[in-house]
């Protein structure tokens, strides 16, 4: 990768957090000259220009995405992750020969340190600062959480000895655009439907995700989930050497059996960890999460009495079944990292037995509501819609059955109108099963906007933190 910076012009598209952190790793690695793109305008990104300032050799070209910048004499394109892949100036590179890497790409040729990736539709953020916090108990040191959680990939670098581990949460749209990427542990936690308006269909989704296998080779490891179909019939195409996990005896990797945690080697049970009801982490699906960084940690070397230590402990992170507040017997959670219906459902099955006041929608992405829409009977009381998806949520509740649901204008509006109808022992539970982009700048400014308005009843809080 130096020979396509050192002294050579170069590209970046997309000034978020990935495509800064690979503005400063081109400048430090010696680009001649750097030219950053975004379709946003200049007042939309004042903060992203003055940090530009820093560097001499740097071209910004806000408010559109040019093909004519990209020309013969450019050595290669770094795109961000949230970057359309069909823009015109990607067809152009192509014909020109010029390569288009991601971030993730980019990061990984100077990253020295072991490196686990972890991918799949659900569970990402959670698996991954699990993980890292396994390692750190297992005193595998300096460790760092990376990627779409804390910096990205390009911002570990220099930070991180070999002696160390990056744990890196890695997703479909960083995936497209690697050539050499190859992590030591690369984990595949599920696959569900997700991303269509982006990548145009669901195989390509699916054949995305898979790419964090393509160069790995006999002395790495694949881990899989072994109760998702989609994952597990990867398996007799890998070359690394596969690690399994599941809420079932497993053949190599972590299990359960007898309601412990327990550990397998060639379909025997080496030892158990801890009870799956001592686990701090709420719901069947983090079971699987626990299972998964479980499993991950201990292919990188990480003691079995760490790992039981670990789960124990670890708490949810933030947006993600977030716990917020106890008012008036009602639990306010925050689930705004639930951009998908996949993620929603399973957000709902994790209070079992208790009703709940939903609160979902947001930005289109071509998903399908109709699986969410068949449990809402059984699990929500009440349905409140914002975002442009709310007549699509609508219908497939309609045509499920469930008619308990009402349309409002805004994340402040769903809140206080959730705390008027609230019950003591129901759950309010924000997981829109969408992205966030219509109406706030991601989803940790929706997860904040709602905390601050769960906790603040006279509504002093509401406009701060969204666009809506």
């Amino acid at each position: 990768m130096i020979e396509l910076i050192k002294g050579k012009n170069t590209m970046v598209v997309g000034m978020a957090r990935s495509g800064l952190a690979a503005v400063e790793l081109l400048a430090r690695k010696g680009a001649a000259k750097i030219t950053v793109t975004d379709q946003k305008q200049p007042e939309q990104l004042e903060n992203e220009l003055i940090k530009l300032k820093r560097y001499s050799n740097i071209e910004a070209v806000c408010g559109s995405n040019p093909e004519e910048h990209v020309t013969s004499d450019l050595s290669v394109i770094v795109k961000s992750p949230g970057v359309p892949p069909g823009l015109e100036m990607f067809n152009k590179a192509e014909k020109l020969k010029i390569p288009v890497v991601s971030e993730i790409e980019l990061a990984y040729a100077f990253i020295r340190a072991p490196l686990i990736g972890i991918t799949g539709t659900n569970g990402k953020t959670t698996v991954t600062a699990l993980t890292a916090e396994i390692l750190k108990e297992a005193r595998i040191e300096p460790v760092m959480a990376a990627g779409n959680i804390g910096d990205p990939l390009s911002g570990v670098i220099g930070k991180i000895s070999a002696q160390g581990a990056v744990v890196a949460e890695v997703s479909s749209f960083q995936l497209e655009n690697i050539h050499k990427f190859r992590p030591a542990v690369a984990v595949f936690l599920n696959f569900a439907e997700d991303h269509i308006d982006y990548h145009g269909s669901i195989e390509k989704y699916y054949q995305a995700k898979v790419r964090i296998f393509e160069n790995q080779g006999h002395s790495d490891f694949a881990v899989l989930n072994a109760a998702d179909p989609r994952v597990a019939e990867l398996s007799g195409q890998l070359r690394a050497r596969v690690l399994w996990f599941k809420a079932d005896p497993v053949e190599t990797g972590f299990g359960v059996e007898g309601g412990m945690v327990t550990l397998y080697k060639d379909r025997e049970k080496i030892m158990t960890l801890c009870p799956v009801s001592e686990i701090a982490l709420p719901g069947a699906h983090n079971l699987e999460n626990a299972l998964a960084a479980s499993t991950a940690a201990w292919a990188l070397g990480a003691d079995p009495e760490s790992i039981g230590t670990v789960l124990r402990s670890f708490k949810a992170i933030e947006h993600r079944l977030e716990h917020v507040a106890t008012i008036d017997g009602v639990d306010y959670i925050n689930d705004s990292k639930g951009t998908n219906p996949g993620a929603a459902i399973k957000a709902l099955l994790s209070f079992p037995g208790r009703k709940k006041i939903l609160i979902a929608g947001g930005k289109e992405k071509g998903s399908d509501f109709n699986e969410m829409a068949a449990i809402l009977k059984d699990e929500v009381r009440l349905m409140l819609l914002i975002g442009e998806t709310s007549d699509k949520i609508a219908a497939a509740a309609e045509q499920a059955g469930f008619k308990n649901y009402r349309k409002v204008a805004s994340l402040e509006e769903a809140t206080a109108e959730a705390r008027c109808a609230a019950k003591a022992g129901e759950v309010v539970l924000l997981s829109p099963a969408c992205a966030s982009w219509d109406m706030f700048k991601d989803y940790e400014a929706r997860g904040n906007l709602f905390k601050k308005l769960v906790m603040d009843p006279a509504g002093t809080a509401s406009g701060k933190g969204g666009n809506s």
